[in-house]
């Protein structure tokens, strides 16, 4: 099949929602997951996902936060709450020297995550672990870098998910442990990067504060003169500059029919986001 990536920027990415119109489109396939899956295509087909039709979905917040992932040579990286796999595909796919881990605690969302990994011959580089991201046993080692796109929302925020989508919208543990998890993940210098709701960046700063630094955050607007929806954040272990609030990145033009030439260059895996 031949399928071109459409953002679904109102399903689930693994855990987040995305930020303006549109679904992601697929044909279905039946797996013996018990669970209707499609195939879909993001980076003009150069990376290939199977996904469930409902539940954990990428969308363009996966794109942002696999665009805005450091990717020095030879690094080895994590993303914690991996999903199907789908940003730390994008992330291997633009960055061949990278070795990446994906942790995911669903088992059959990590069988899924193992099956796309191999359907894009990256078996080599990438790896699919299935454990929880808040148990310390569930990994060993540091990482040169980590990225996650956690659940938006706890337990009584917002407007209750589907059943289908609860795993992927309602936190179990608020942001801060997340990060105090994920922070011990890194080496000295390395980097964690993440995609949240703009108003959880007070939570986020609290929680990165006497443990990461040289934070840099990028509001991301639906419109130029919307106010930002999501905040893509970076924090450095062992840095002590101080924070930078970066130029925003804009999704849409004034119509809202089209993306903005940076993020179209961003879904076809031409782009990255970095400070200005």
């Amino acid at each position: 099949m031949t399928l071109s990536f459409a953002a679904n920027d109102g399903g689930a990415a693994g855990k987040g929602q995305g930020c303006g119109p549109g679904r992601a489109e697929g044909s279905q396939i039946a797996v013996p997951h018990m669970i209707d899956i499609t195939e879909d295509a993001i980076f003009g087909g150069r990376v290939r996902i199977r996904q469930p039709a409902r539940g954990y979905r990428f969308n363009l917040d996966t794109i942002l936060l696999a665009a805005a992932v450091e990717c020095a040579d030879g690094a080895r990286l994590l993303e914690a709450g991996c999903g199907v796999g789908a940003a730390t595909l994008a992330v291997a796919a633009r960055s061949e020297n990278t070795r990446l881990t994906g942790l995911e605690r669903d088992q059959n969302i990590a069988s899924i995550a193992r099956e796309n990994v191999a359907s894009n011959a990256m078996t080599a580089r990438v790896e699919i672990v299935t454990g929880d991201v808040l148990d310390r046993g569930a990994l060993s080692g540091v990482f040169d870098g980590v990225f996650f796109n956690p659940p938006f929302d706890e337990a009584g925020e917002g407007r209750a998910p589907a059943h289908a989508r609860v795993g992927a919208h309602i936190a179990d543990a608020p942001i801060s442990a997340w990060i105090a998890a994920l922070a011990d993940r890194l080496r000295g210098g390395a980097s964690l990067t993440l995609i949240q709701r703009a108003h959880k960046l007070p939570q986020i700063l609290a929680a990165l504060d006497g443990r990461l630094g040289g934070v840099e955050v990028w509001p991301v607007h639906p419109f130029a003169a919307a106010p930002a929806k999501r905040v893509l954040v970076r924090a450095r272990k062992g840095a002590r500059a101080p924070m930078r609030l970066l130029a925003p990145l804009v999704l849409h033009d004034a119509s809202g029919a089209k993306y903005t030439p940076q993020i179209e260059a961003l879904t076809q895996g031409a782009g990255l986001v970095w400070p200005s």
